[in-house]
């Protein structure tokens, strides 16, 4: 190799492989018509004798000494030019020195890979916790004030944090920022796109799921491998999506629909089989879909390919025939799984549930026995399983020893065994065993909601409406003990469900000192009026005596703004009347005007007085003769009339002058009255 000759004059700013100076160093000023003159020097590096032989450019001094000799002998007049000038040529100076003689340039060290994962911990955190309905400027701003070089593995690490989070909107959200973004270029976006169909298929989202594989599907970059085939089909098979899991296989078998520009590979072709994973996939969608027919399919097609089925795909078989209710081919299936390998704790699983359906719980414990003797380790599913059969069985004794078992592999809390437990004794119809099991539980973890809800429900529904109160009494002592986040993991607090069933059990106790104590505890959890469940459950205490619910739930609509509905107005109205307070009853209907129109027409003057009608025994004469007599004053001074007062004050006169419904005493007196 010979090295070019390199060109030089009285500067020598050197370019890189023989490019014009002036593309890479910015131009000099001009000073007196002459411009400073760049010459191009040639820095290349060739291999010569296996050594790498290097031309460095060094800045030539005469330019720097032409510049001094013209600062000193320029003439008075340009002297106030050339001192304006000097942190000009102070920058020049700087520009025409090497690396080597500047000793305050600080070179910013690269964030190590400790610390640029803090960086993108703390990324992922910031957009996990922020708001959904974020702004895309916001959400840019943060992406770009991370202080994050954004590369395919600092991509895919955000990704694996959201989705180890749960927020699987955020992972979309990251994928079309990225999009977006012209200066970044992926060189691994078949895994970045790969990475969030795990995640959306961890969240259960095969909608979203399927819409990235078709994304992926559009370029040649990013078209789905066999993992990423694996994702969806697992995500479609779990939700049960059978069609578009075909659609799946199909792309698998078939050359991309899109031309792509390939270059150098022709040869490419991403056709695939579908292997045990993705058929394991078609039967997880037979389970959901209930088609035993499916399973035949998969199994022929094993055959067909030259596949033999795994313990898994025997499992799914089973599974399938359980849910279609097909026990003795479970059964079959089970035994072929015997003999071409040792079942796995799955299969045991669907072994137990079918022997529990048919009722020989003695046979699903050997079977279990069986399976430790052979030293398999069950699953806390199936020893879960077990125990509810066993609870179902009324063997409550032998139950509770599956619960060592089950805590020792589950990851679940031990409060969801024990819930699930009394759920199977209350399913049997056994109180008894299930009041003994919550018992049991207590001495082990605290109950939670669920448990106390569940229980709460099987005393009202066996008749124990007393232990239901002492249930619900605990509960909102625990309310009331809670001053901090972390009481609430010890302490229990009722929810509206927890109310609703306590409201409707003390109204078919007809105790209405409880239902007052409930629904004032309601009220003040900040749980509000129904008007469709407890509307009843008011006017039914109002006509029992207990005027309190009514009162507290007129004072909560006009608190809340809502517009108290037509049947609790008229029990007022007429709560009002039986004190002889007739100006407090025409203040109930004071705010009738702005109902709907729909709902006006229970304020019809036909309406009022079937009202009076059916309530003729609960008045005074003197009373409505005082009522007819403010209504009309009102009406009177009302501009425009209130039509709600109005029907109620014809209303009233007709009620009057109807013979056998006024009160005692005399009905000329009574008309004569109201007309003047």
């Amino acid at each position: 190799m010979v090295v070019n000759d390199i060109k030089k004059s009285k500067s020598t700013i050197g370019t890189k492989y023989g490019l014009p100076s002036s593309k890479i160093l910015p131009k000099l000023s001009e000073r007196k018509g002459k411009a400073f003159e760049r010459e191009e020097v040639g820095a290349r590096g060739n291999k010569l004798g296996g050594r790498l032989v290097r031309n460095h450019a060094q800045i030539d001094k005469n330019t720097y000494n032409e510049i001094v000799q013209k600062k000193r002998f320029s003439s008075g007049s340009n002297q106030a030019f050339l001192d304006d000038s000097d942190d000009d040529l102070e920058i020049e100076r700087a520009a025409f020195k090497s690396f080597e003689e500047h000793k305050d340039v600080s070179i910013r060290p690269r964030a190590s890979r400790m610390e640029m994962e803090e960086r993108i911990q703390k990324l992922a955190k910031c957009l996990n916790g922020a708001d959904v309905d974020m702004p895309e400027w916001m959400f840019s701003k943060m992406m770009r004030s991370a202080k994050i070089k954004y590369t395919d593995h600092t991509i895919l690490r955000v990704i694996q944090i959201l989705g180890k989070l749960g927020n699987w909107r955020r992972v979309l959200q990251v994928i079309e920022w990225l999009q977006m973004r012209e200066r970044f270029k992926s060189y691994r976006l078949r895994h970045i796109y790969t990475t969030a169909l795990d995640v959306l298929g961890k969240a259960q989202r095969p909608t979203e799921a399927l819409n990235i594989f078709h994304a992926m599907l559009q370029q040649m970059s990013s078209y789905p491998d066999l993992v990423a085939y694996h994702c969806i089909a697992v995500t479609l098979g779990q939700a049960g999506h059978m069609e578009q899991l075909f659609d799946v296989i199909d792309s698998m078998r078939s050359l991309p629909k899109k031309k792509f520009k390939m270059a150098l590979l022709d040869k490419w072709d991403p056709r695939l089989e579908p292997d045990i994973v993705v058929f394991n996939a078609v039967l997880n969608a037979c389970v959901q879909r209930k088609q035993w027919e499916g399973a035949f399919w998969v199994l022929q097609q094993l055959k067909q390919q030259g596949l033999q089925p795994s313990v898994s795909t025997y499992g799914l078989i089973m599974e399938v025939m359980y849910a279609c209710g097909k026990y003795n081919l479970v059964h079959e299936f089970f035994r072929k799984a015997q003999k071409s390998s040792i079942p796995n704790a799955i299969v045991y699983k669907v072994l137990v549930s079918t022997l529990w359906k048919e009722g020989r719980i003695d046979e699903a414990v050997l079977a279990v026995q069986d399976m430790e003797r052979r030293g398999i380790v069950g699953s806390a599913a199936l020893y879960y399983d077990l125990a509810r059969c066993l609870c179902s069985a009324g063997r409550c004794q032998e139950a509770l020893l599956q619960v060592e078992k089950i805590s020792r592999v589950a990851n679940k809390p031990l409060v969801v065994t024990y819930t699930g437990l009394i759920q199977a004794c209350l399913d049997s119809g056994n109180i008894q065993n299930a009041v003994y099991i919550f018992n049991q539980m207590k001495q082990f973890c605290s109950p939670n909601l669920v448990t106390c809800n569940i229980m709460l429900k099987a005393y009202i529904d066996h008749g124990l409406f007393a232990d239901a109160k002492e249930i619900f009494h605990n509960m909102s002592e625990d309310s009331n003990s809670i001053r901090s986040r972390s009481d609430c993991k010890l302490r229990v607090m009722p929810d509206i469900y927890t109310f609703n069933t306590m409201l409707d059990a003390c109204i078919a106790e007809k105790s209405w000192d409880d239902f007052e104590y409930v629904y004032g505890r309601m009220l003040q959890h900040g749980f509000h009026f129904n008007g469709k469940r407890h509307l009843r459950m008011i006017l039914e205490a109002s006509r029992a005596g207990k005027e309190e619910p009514l009162e507290l739930t007129w004072k909560h609509l006009a608190r809340t703004d809502r517009i108290p509905p037509p049947p609790l107005v008229k029990e007022r109205f007429c709560r009002m009347l039986e004190k002889c307070n007739s100006s407090s009853a025409l203040a109930c209907i004071a705010t009738t005007p702005s109902n709907p129109i729909e709902e006006l027409h229970a304020f019809s003057k036909k309406s009022w007085l079937n009202f009076l009608k059916d309530n003729a025994q609960r008045f005074r004469r003197d009373t409505l003769i005082h009522l007819a007599h403010e209504a009309s004053v009102l009406v009177a001074r009302s501009n425009p009339p209130n039509p709600v007062l109005q029907n109620l004050l014809t209303a009233c006169n007709d009620f009057l002058k109807t013979p056998g419904k006024v009160p005692e005493g005399n009905l000329a007196e009574i008309v004569c009255a109201v007309q003047s």
